[in-house]
Formats: C-alpha cells, structure tokens, sequence
C-alpha cells in the first residue's frame, strides 16, 4: 500500500500509471516534475489531452488518426494512389514514414486476428480494404503486418479475400526478424524490407 502523504497526489498517480508502461514510480515521477512546473503547463497539458480526446479524427479512407476527415497524406496528390500499405495501426505508419522509402497510400488494420484475445476479422478494418480494392485503382497491395503467428494469420485472410482481384499481393521481406514489432524496427533494416518486398505467393 502507497502512504501518499495527499489524495490528489495519490490519484494522480493512479490514472498516470494506468498508461501503457507507465509504473507506479513513473507514475510519480511525471506528477512531481508537472507540480514542479507552473500552473500554464499543467493547463495547457490537460488542455492538449482533452482536445485529442475530443476532437482527433480517423481519417474516412485509411483509418489514420488525423486532424482532418481526410488525413495529409491521403489527401496528398503526390502519393502514388495505386498501391497501398496495410499495417497493423498508426505507429506502424509512423515507422515506415520514417523510412522515406514508400510514397503510396495505408490502410490502418485497427488490430491482427487473435483468437485467444477473441480478435476475429469483423473487429479489424478488412472489410474497409476490400470496399478500397473494389472501388479504387489499386494495382498492388502491400502487407506489412507483424513476422508473428498472428501477422501471418491475418496475412493469409487478407490474402485469400483480394486475391481473385487483378492487383499484386506482397509482403515485406523478411529482412524483419520473426516476432518483430514495426515500430522497433531500425529505419534502414525496414527501408530495405519495403524496398526487397516480395510476391505474397511465395511466402506460402
């Protein structure tokens, strides 16, 4: 039990350490450094925290979170509009970005197909992507979901829905080690990954 010698203190802490990765001591580590600040940080803190929560987007065609109904790169005209990006959510956008290696469109999956966390595909965005194959002049479509059993489960169910569509299927080379997350992935190894992709056929 934590003898907080305040309530306020103590709550602060509690809905600070309920953040992914954030303990306890983090937790009140990040409380005493804002009370150490003056009163406009902590207001435009809290100020910035209300407005993402009461106003951020996801954008209408890939699911990005987004400012706009629309997000910037969509809305881009020099993106290639023919090939698509699928990944797993929004840090994997951030990560590939970095890369400056892919100038194409995403779609945000919103999750992978995870029977034991009861994940099925009508609780990801596949439908969305398919409505996008149908609709849209996509020419290849290119699957970037995690090297895990779950990544290549939801690879495959992908897969198997677009492939009657005359577009390329391909996926990431495997440069990315087995059990590999995007977002920690260095920038040149996933760079190199996007650019070395390889026909989805031939991972079968």
């Amino acid at each position: 039990m934590n003898n907080y010698s305040s309530k306020l203190l103590e709550s602060a802490v509690a809905e600070l350490s309920r953040l992914p990765g954030i303990g306890k001591k983090t937790a009140l580590r990040l409380t005493l450094h804002i009370l150490k600040e003056d009163a406009t940080y902590a207001e435009n803190l809290g100020n910035a925290i209300m407005r993402l929560r009461d106003e951020i987007k996801f954008c209408s065609k890939c699911n990005n979170i987004s400012d706009l109904q629309v997000c910037e790169i969509c809305s881009n005209p020099k993106r290639d509009e023919n090939t698509i990006c699928v990944v797993e959510d929004i840090r994997d956008v951030l990560a590939v970005e970095k890369t400056s290696q892919f100038n194409g469109l995403y779609h945000v999956l919103g999750g992978i197909i995870n029977p034991i966390e009861g994940i099925g595909p009508n609780d990801i965005n596949v439908a969305h992507l398919v409505r996008r194959v149908n609709e849209e002049d996509i020419r290849e479509i290119i699957l970037a979901l995690p090297a895990t059993v779950e990544g290549d489960t939801t690879n495959y169910y992908i897969y198997k829905l677009i492939k009657t569509f005359d577009i390329k299927v391909t996926t990431i080379a495997r440069g990315v080690a087995v059990g590999d997350e995007l977002e920690y992935i260095d920038e040149i190894t996933l760079g190199r990954s996007i650019l070395n992709r390889l026909p989805f056929s031939e991972t079968n």
